[in-house]
């Protein structure tokens, strides 16, 4: 369990080559972690980031997870554990982007997205969640977006999948606390990472050790949500309430 300085033991992360979920681990990293898993589809792309976070005294372990495989997810939660005892924290960071203009006509496209960003990202925290409820202590933080806080018409697909996560994120966090575990909300903006090449950086663009700073503020803090960078926060205060015909006239990327 985390140490008396609220510093987690044990690392999963869900998504474990996610430039973002990477960046974050990283910077919590501290004398007291033991053992980080990276959970992911890719397993060679996962023992390479694997290899750049070992060192003395810190276990890093690569296992095979498809966000898509959604009757796997208890499965795989449940053999971290029989190998590495309780998770302290875990990481949910995979996501599918996908091409707004395809996923907008193309519905099979359209569905890998949802399944994977909605479905997947569910099903995934519930079978972590449930862990830590029996452990009665733990951490999740859920990689959402500022796509979700308004949809743009750019691409839906996804920002209606971040949407959706967001809310469940919301509601079950409130649900959680009562059992002793803390859910936290990032909401990055546009981010310089693999997923995002080639793409029009939007305004306030960051990076995912940028990322990584406002998270491990944020869990040091025991907050709700973070925003990063923390200005999109009132950027969408406003935006949020802008008419429609405004909205879709704007120059968002």
């Amino acid at each position: 369990m985390d140490n008396a300085l609220g510093e987690p033991q044990t690392i999963l992360l869900l998504g474990g080559t996610s430039d973002i979920g990477l960046a974050i681990v990283r910077e919590l990293l501290s004398p007291a972690a033991r053992t980080v898993v990276l959970a992911c589809r890719n397993v060679e792309k996962g023992e390479r980031a694997a290899a750049g976070l070992r060192h003395d005294g810190l276990t890093v372990d690569v296992v095979a997870f498809d966000g898509a495989a959604t009757d796997t997810h208890e499965a795989v939660v449940a053999s971290v554990v029989e190998r590495h005892g309780d998770v302290d924290l875990a990481i949910v960071a995979f996501a599918l982007l996908g091409d707004g203009e395809a996923t907008s006509r193309d519905v099979a496209a359209a569905a890998e997205i949802a399944h994977v960003n909605f479905t997947g990202t569910i099903t995934a925290t519930i079978a972590v969640a449930n862990r830590m409820r029996t452990q009665g202590h733990g951490g999740i933080v859920l990689l959402s977006s500022v796509a979700g806080e308004r949809v743009r018409s750019a691409n839906p697909v996804y920002g209606g999948t971040k949407a959706g996560i967001d809310g469940f994120a919301q509601g079950f966090g409130d649900e959680l606390a009562g059992d002793g575990v803390h859910m936290m909300i990032v909401r990055p903006g546009f981010v310089h990472s693999a997923m995002t090449v080639g793409k029009k950086a939007a305004p306030f663009a960051t990076t995912p050790e940028k990322v990584a700073e406002v998270t491990a503020k944020g869990l040091r803090a025991k907050r709700r949500m973070v925003w990063a960078p923390g200005i999109l926060r009132y950027v969408f205060m406003t935006l949020r309430h802008v008419p429609g015909p405004v909205w879709r006239r704007l120059p968002l990327g």
